[in-house]
């Protein structure tokens, strides 16, 4: 231990010191890998000395931070600014912990696949841009902080940096994109080995760009490009810089195509009204843009994408306006058209007529059955009783049922107790207070000794119930939720009302209300966690159904 931790929280329990020292104008920040022992789970500590109105502006990053929820970003749990002085406590963020191999350390095997770099980067650039979608530069993108989890997503330690831009984000995305590619830092001395994917080069140039006309505007543009799936069989770029990927080629062809155009008719001009009449375009061609107006794709080969927080979605509709072009100069595009003219109006006609058939033999035939169901009946009168015109109220779902107690239910264990103590911070109201599972090792399946443990809640009385609200401190968990007339049953007296994986705060409702007095929570899954595999239920909250 050293002086830059004192004065932390009795609650976390610093390990040991990882990454690097971030240094500031107002200070240095330390990383340290710590224990929570409130909620017995490893987090990232990150102290900045000194505390107090130094560090006020990276707390407050820090907060802005804390109402984010990607997986690419590591979540920020606690923050405080400190008071500073000698023996004043210092200023600290506490992050979620991530565990798996650095990105540093993967590309020490040497570079990534582009399929691979595709999904990476995607992922990251995604996270980046929710952040700066509340205004929070997120900084600190480098090999040392990606880290590759175990699941196959992507998480960013230290979150936020001290200091950062959007700018400075995208760039750092654009280097890293070109690291993954390359295996090779940017700014090393040397020839710059060449990327493969000509889409991919032309986006690290975007991305690494200082001139405002020709970089990358925002993240959200950098994940919309990574996620286009690169065309199979690609035709070769015809004319424009050949560096550049095929469909910004194509593009630039296209305009060049239309001012020869431009040009032509300008130069046929006044020669008379036989010029005036109706002209027969070439097969292919396409109406000139008029000189009043840009057309998209001037604006997206300039540069100049606009101030559109949407890049990406004008950036996937210059693609398909790419494709369209290019499908006209293929065989047989006017056919395709002239079948698209007509078969679309035949197929809404025949949708139009199946729906009215539908209407005609379904709903009027049961009309008809509910009259014609006592032969002979004539009608009866409508009734004038006031309760007879109001027509009637569905049932609505009603509060949350009381929870009186609840107890361990581990059928197919060793006789090692799981926390039977924590039980009642399940349903005590309070999200920071969690009854977990033991830590098992080896496989997620509970270290492939049993099928689940959980925790079986009693209502005091039978009643019916809709459904269960679940928060997990540890989200990705997978559950069942199951209903049973006794505390003391095995797992297959309890019924199975409903699944699913448990994300922060998850709602499972029943497909039909159960009146049951005993709603079990079984737990089937764990996620990683303290070296091993573990699952939490933070607050559980049955709903009863009227």
């Amino acid at each position: 231990m050293t002086s830059t931790i004192t004065g932390l929280p009795d609650r976390y329990r610093p390990l040991d010191e990882v990454g690097p020292v971030e240094r500031t104008e107002t200070g240095v920040i330390h990383s340290w890998r710590a224990k929570d022992r409130v909620l017995n789970r490893d987090v990232a500590v990150r102290v900045h000395v000194p505390g107090g109105p130094p560090a006020r502006a990276w707390i407050t990053r820090a907060l802005t931070a804390g109402g984010l929820a990607t997986p690419a970003l590591a979540m920020v749990y606690d923050a405080s600014e400190g008071t500073g002085g000698g023996s004043g406590s210092p200023a600290y963020v506490v992050n979620e912990w991530i565990d798996g191999q650095t990105l540093d350390e993967r590309l020490a095997a040497g570079p990534m696949g582009e399929r691979e770099t595709r999904t990476v980067l995607r992922r990251l650039a995604e996270g980046v841009a929710e952040a700066h979608r509340v205004g929070l530069a997120v900084g600190g993108l480098g090999p040392e902080t990606v880290v590759l989890r175990p699941n196959g997503l992507v998480g960013l330690r230290a979150v936020p940096a001290a200091t950062g831009s959007v700018q400075e984000d995208i760039s750092a995305l654009g280097a890293l994109l070109e690291l993954c590619l390359t295996g090779r830092q940017a700014g090393t001395p040397g020839a710059a080995p060449e990327i493969g994917a000509p889409d991919l080069a032309a986006l690290v140039r975007r991305a690494r760009s200082t001139e405002p006309g020709s970089r990358l505007s925002s993240a959200a543009a950098m994940a919309a490009l990574l996620a286009e799936r690169p065309r199979t069989g690609a035709r070769p770029v015809r004319g424009g810089d050949e560096s550049d990927s095929g469909w910004l080629g194509r593009l630039r062809e296209h305009r060049e195509s239309e001012r020869a155009a431009a040009a032509d008719r300008a130069a046929d001009a006044g020669h008379g009204e036989d010029d005036e009449r109706p002209q027969r375009r070439p097969p292919g061609t396409l109406p000139p843009v008029p000189s009043g107006r840009r057309s998209d794709h001037d604006d997206l080969l300039d540069g100049d994408h606009g101030a559109d927080d949407d890049l990406a979605d004008d950036l996937a509709d210059d693609l398909a306006a790419d494709d369209d072009l290019d499908g006209d100069d293929r065989p047989g595009s006017a056919t395709r058209r002239r079948l698209l003219v007509v078969g679309l109006p035949l197929l809404a006609l025949l949708i139009v007529v199946a729906l009215a058939w539908w209407v005609g033999t379904s709903v009027l035939s049961v009309a008809d059955e509910e009259v014609d169901r006592v032969p002979g009946a004539a009608p009866s009168a409508p009734s004038t009783s006031p309760a007879a015109e109001t027509s009637p109220v569905p049932a609505t779902a009603a509060g949350p049922a009381a929870i009186t107690g609840a107890t361990v239910l581990d059928p197919f264990g060793d006789g090692e107790p799981e926390n039977v103590d924590d039980v009642p911070a399940s349903f005590d109201g309070d999200p920071a207070t969690a009854w977990s599972t033991l830590t098992y090792r080896g496989s997620a399946d509970f270290g492939n000794l049993k099928p689940g443990v959980g925790v079986v809640y009693d209502l005091g009385s039978a009643q019916p119930v809709g459904g269960v609200t679940l928060t997990t401190t540890t989200p990705g968990i997978t559950v069942e939720v199951r209903t049973g007339d006794s505390p003391d049953g095995d797992l297959d007296s309890y019924a199975v009302a409903a699944d699913g994986t448990v994300e922060g705060t998850t709602e499972l409702t029943f497909d039909e209300p159960v009146t049951t007095q005993y709603v079990a929570v079984w737990v089937t899954g764990l996620v990683p966690a303290d070296d091993g595999f573990q699952g939490s239920l933070a607050e559980v909250a049955v709903s009863s159904a009227s």
